[in-house]
């Protein structure tokens, strides 16, 4: 009957243990949260507003002075690339066809971007 009682009294204790620490966790992500989502917040705000100049600027990158080739020469597809320019093509001598990806910040290329550069550039030799 001892052992039985033991048994039982390790097995509600093993419970509670468990649980305190289940609730100390919980307050600590609380506290963790409460103190960090100002933060978090303002961090994705930053992040989507860099995303979207980004994206404002992709569709105006044929207007702005550094764009190196005539705008009516370049067509907006987006995505996997943002323009594919045919370059001399309004004035009627193509010299070359350029894929152009416009990037704002420190941008890297993205993985199929870098795929499509490789093979773009593995055809010009």
């Amino acid at each position: 009957m001892e052992q039985r009682a033991r048994q039982l009294f390790e097995e509600w204790k093993d419970k509670e243990l468990e649980k305190l620490s289940k609730q100390k966790a919980d307050m600590l992500f609380e506290d963790w949260k409460r103190k960090y989502e100002k933060k978090i917040r303002k961090d994705a705000i930053e992040k989507s507003k860099s995303v979207i100049i980004g994206k404002v600027t992709e569709h105006f990158a044929p207007f702005l002075p550094e764009f190196k080739y005539n705008p009516k020469d370049a067509r907006f597809i987006g995505s996997p690339v943002d323009f594919i320019v045919f370059d001399g093509l309004d004035e009627g001598d193509l010299k070359k066809i350029v894929f152009l990806d416009v990037k704002t910040g420190k941008s890297p290329l993205s993985k199929r971007e870098k795929l499509i550069k490789k093979i773009v550039e593995s055809k010009k030799s």
